[in-house]
């Protein structure tokens, strides 16, 4: 009976043990699992009252160490020929996710108030150029890795973007109706 209980035991410790590398290649690396994932769309569409965001990346699949083409657009579809809007630095956010890794990739943005008037039919593009950051508390790998995406040199990997554009109107009034307006995309680096 001990030497079951001794079998058993150590057959628990050894798929423990298994189960929890299953995640890193023989390198350590995550990423390695990156054709694991399905991308499920590059493009994404949300609508709000008499706008349209679009988050768009050109492609499913970039190689790594490059840049990533990503863009986004907001489009008046109201009863005005034109209406301003308020905002940041620019209405579009690109905060994504580096999914094997479990990384947040952070979007950071200057903050003055800017105008800007749109046309109906005539959508504001956004293009995304680049974020990241990172304190000197963080690991060595993750700062390596924020860094790269800071230099737009993606590493391989599986990522989701959830972009917004933030920004408001006012009314002539002067009552402010304000606007966050979401839409999800993803795409894989792979080596």
């Amino acid at each position: 009976m001990k030497r079951l209980l001794y079998f058993l035991l150590l057959l628990s410790i050894l798929l423990l043990a298994a189960c929890g590398t299953a995640e890193e290649d023989a390198n350590g690396d995550p990423a390695s699992n990156v054709m694991e994932y399905t991308v499920q769309t590059t493009e994404a569409e949300a609508a709000e009252g008499d706008f349209i965001y679009r988050l768009v990346s050109e492609k499913e699949e970039y190689v790594s160490g490059g840049p990533v083409e990503i863009y986004a657009e907001l489009e008046y579809t109201g009863d005005q020929e034109t209406i301003d809007i308020y905002h940041a630095a620019s209405p579009f956010h690109f905060p994504m996710e580096e999914k094997t890794r479990d990384y947040e990739i952070h979007y950071g943005m200057e903050e003055p108030l800017i105008t800007t008037t749109l046309t109906k039919g005539e959508p504001l593009p956004g293009q995304y150029a680049g974020s990241g950051g990172y304190s000197d508390q963080e690991d060595d790998d993750y700062i390596k890795f924020t860094q790269n995406i800071m230099n737009k040199q993606f590493p391989a990997g599986y990522y989701a973007v959830e972009g917004y554009a933030d920004f408001y109107t006012e009314a002539p009034d002067g009552n402010k109706t304000n606007y966050e307006i979401y839409a999800e995309i993803d795409f894989k680096v792979v080596d």
